[in-house]
């Protein structure tokens, strides 16, 4: 029989807020996101926002907030004025951690320096902006809706604005890119000097515009390649792997994707934004309305809530922990998910007879051949494994 589920207070707590409006849906694009409205209502979606979290409040009683992360969508075509309400109304709600690191993310080409400056005056001290190449052809062959002066002008304002903490999202395996064009963006991206690189290969998600009508993309020679140069190039200018596709220097991981991949707990609110929460008895996954007008009608706003199998607990456990370059140590697993080591333990050793996995007495983490295939990797989880 499975064990208990974890003691609350050993799983951290992270609130993730959906803002689901952007200038134009991207082909490539399966989150929650609608083109925007001529008028954003904001004072509307900030209350809905607030009720929302309230409604989550009784199962986080008393646990701080170590993180938010405000994702969309494109967050930052709301003001200034409506973000400083939404992060005021969340400390009035819940304690966050004094040292909070509270992200927005961002588009280049909406935003400027004055706007910038405003949102870190707000609180926001982690800007994430979606740079994706600083190519015009590769952009407009993505559809985006910046070119790449507005990418690297979108930057440089970010630094001008006074952050210290930023990540900047690019792309590899753009239709028609070749390996030195994906170096090259690399390069860009290096002489503005983020913190933090999120580098990650195009991929044909189900029910978006790309995945009904590919365009031709490089093919696995080619990308594997791009990986291998693009990677070399970072590690040589300082910046860690420590994710699959994340890179930091100076020891600027990301502190709310961390909390992901260690499996803690977060508070999803927003149109279509999930949560997992632990309480005394179980691990809850729940979603929200997905659709904005759906959202805006009121409560409830939960569509949908599932309590995880001890099957789910384990494949989704390795599944975030094992995109960790270092891994996680092995109470981890017991602890965040209430579950036995014995549980995996034929797995964990097959894993590493194949090669895919390193283990010592205290701690897991991927191969160099278990992060290159991953999936495999992770398959072997599938079925919630046995001791």
């Amino acid at each position: 029989m499975d064990a208990p589920p974890p003691l609350v207070e050993t799983v951290p707590l992270s609130l993730y807020v959906h803002i689901p409006w952007c200038v134009r849906k991207c082909p490539y694009c399966d989150f929650n996101s609608h083109a925007a409205p001529g008028e954003l209502p904001e004072a509307v979606y900030l209350g809905a926002l607030m009720r929302d979290l309230e409604q989550d409040l009784p199962g986080v009683w008393g646990r701080r907030v170590l993180s938010v992360f405000i994702g969309g969508g494109t967050p930052s075509l709301f003001s200034p004025e409506a973000i400083e309400r939404l992060l005021s109304g969340l400390r009035a709600r819940v304690p966050l951690a004094p040292d909070a690191e509270i992200t927005l993310e961002a588009n280049p080409g909406t935003v400027e320096t004055g706007r910038f400056r405003a949102f870190r005056e707000a609180g926001v001290n982690r800007l994430s902006i979606g740079i994706q190449s600083f190519d015009d052809d590769g952009l407009r062959a993505i559809g985006r809706v910046h070119d790449g002066a507005q990418a690297l002008r979108a930057a440089e304002a970010a630094h001008s604005a006074g952050f210290e903490n930023i990540n900047l999202d690019l792309m590899y395996g753009l239709p028609g890119q070749r390996v030195d064009g994906a170096l090259s963006d690399v390069a860009a991206v290096l002489s503005l000097a983020p913190t933090h690189v999120s580098h990650y290969q195009l991929t044909l998600e189900p029910n978006t515009p790309f995945h009904h009508h590919p365009p031709a993309l490089p093919d696995e020679e080619a990308l594997w390649a791009m990986e291998q140069v693009c990677q070399e190039r970072l590690a040589a200018a300082g910046y860690d792997r420590y994710e699959v596709s994340a890179y930091a220097r100076g020891g600027r991981w990301c502190a709310h994707n961390l909390n992901y991949w260690r499996f803690g707990d977060y508070l999803g609110i927003g149109a279509g934004a999930h949560g997992k929460v632990t309480d005394a008895t179980a691990v809850v996954r729940r979603s929200k309305r997905r659709h904005p007008q759906a959202y805006l009608g009121g409560a409830p706003f939960v569509d949908g809530e599932r309590v995880l199998s001890g099957d789910d607990l384990v494949l989704e456990f390795m599944l975030n922990a094992l995109r960790l370059v270092d891994g996680v140590p092995l109470g981890l697993f017991q602890a965040h998910t209430g579950l036995p080591l014995a549980r995996v333990k034929r797995v964990l050793a097959e894993a590493g007879e194949r090669g895919l996995l390193e283990r010592t007495v205290a701690h897991i983490r991927p191969s160099p051949l278990g992060l290159r295939y991953l999936n495999e990797l992770i398959a072997l989880f599938m079925g919630g494994a046995e001791g």
